[in-house]
């Protein structure tokens, strides 16, 4: 196991401001999603709970958000040089879209075992992309994505623009918590997904900068909770390609910058199992007529243990879940779903 300790210098490398510029890149390229309330689900969970539906979001996830403040931040050099990026799918959807919007050539490393729907998207966005745009597909059992992209960079002369540890990402991500905190004014608690940490450093600067008492909850899957471990013994840790139903937090560690930042702001961690996923995904599906993937359900399935364990911390609280994102293969879906034996 891999462990460093934080450069806290670093905890600073994003500021409000940065994420307000990020809001103003973003004016009319991307949805101002709604936010959700259910009476029921109030009720089940005692407290009044706002969610923030980024599974509406264009690419159908938050990551559209960081991907294109980068992106048109660098625009000038990513056309010159090209750019890379790695990711499993929802990252890789949002580079796609805005290398077609903005005709940056874009090189993206894709797991073979991506969702199907994910890797139709992002080819069908490249094929409108600048020539030389494409896929490279890895098998995570042979090398990291972060291994063959440094080869490829060393290659080509490629940008790298990484699906979190980036200033101008995690500025991008925090627009969307920015977004929720206008809409619904202050909050007690803000339950936020968590793989690399990009969504979760940019909401935690915002809930820093807008509504400094409310207490923000990073949730990640308990088969790959090494942010959990990081945040807890204030040391790196890792883990390596975990089994789990939210790909998108198969991350393998927090970043350089993300992992500073999460300990600057972030008040808690926690993890959850993938049952506790598929039960808020149907929850999600049935109360709020939404669909979302496995990923998405983490802050409601946080939100869900902290209900059942102190129902007294949330008595009469205002909350905030982000849902982060809604792509999911619908045979998969189905099969999530279906009645356990």
């Amino acid at each position: 196991m891999h462990c460093t300790q934080p450069d806290m210098s670093l905890a600073r490398s994003v500021t409000y401001r940065d994420i307000r510029l990020a809001a103003r890149n973003l004016e009319g390229m991307h949805h101002r999603t709604p936010v959700l309330a259910s009476e029921r689900l109030n009720e089940q969970l005692g407290a009044e709970v706002y969610f923030k539906c980024e599974n509406l979001q264009r690419t159908g996830a938050f990551k559209f958000r960081g991907a294109f403040n980068a992106m048109a931040q660098q625009q000038e050099i990513l056309r010159r040089r090209g750019l890379i990026t790695y990711s499993s799918g929802n990252h890789a959807q949002a580079v796609a879209l805005c290398a077609r919007l903005l005709q940056i050539p874009a090189t993206i490393v894709m797991p073979v075992d991506a969702p199907a729907v994910k890797r139709a998207n992002v080819e069908r966005h490249l094929a409108h992309a600048p020539a030389g745009s494409g896929v490279v597909e890895y098998d995570r059992g042979e090398t990291t994505r972060e291994d063959l992209a440094k080869r490829l960079i060393d290659e080509r002369g490629l940008v790298l623009i990484p699906p979190y540890d980036h200033p101008q990402v995690i500025a991008g991500q925090g627009t969307a918590a920015m977004e929720l905190f206008e809409d619904v004014g202050d909050l007690d608690w803000l339950f936020v997904c968590c793989g690399g940490g990009g969504l979760l450093s940019g909401s935690s600067i915002c809930a820093r900068a807008m509504c400094p008492s409310c207490r923000v909850v990073g949730v990640e899957p308990e088969a790959g909770d090494d942010a959990c471990r990081s945040f807890r013994t204030r040391t790196l840790h890792t883990v390596r390609d975990p089994e789990t139903i939210a790909d998108g937090a198969r991350t393998p560690f927090l970043g350089r910058y993300t992992f500073p930042i999460v300990l600057e702001h972030v008040q808690d961690m926690m993890s959850v199992p993938d049952s506790a996923l598929i039960d808020a995904m149907r929850l999600v599906m049935e109360q709020l007529k939404q669909v979302i993937e496995p990923t998405g359900a983490l802050g409601l399935a946080g939100l869900r243990r902290v209900a059942a364990d102190r129902p007294q911390d949330l008595a009469g609280c205002r909350v905030g879940v982000i849902l982060s994102g809604g792509n999911v293969d619908i045979d998969r879906l189905v099969s999530l779903l279906a009645p356990r034996p």
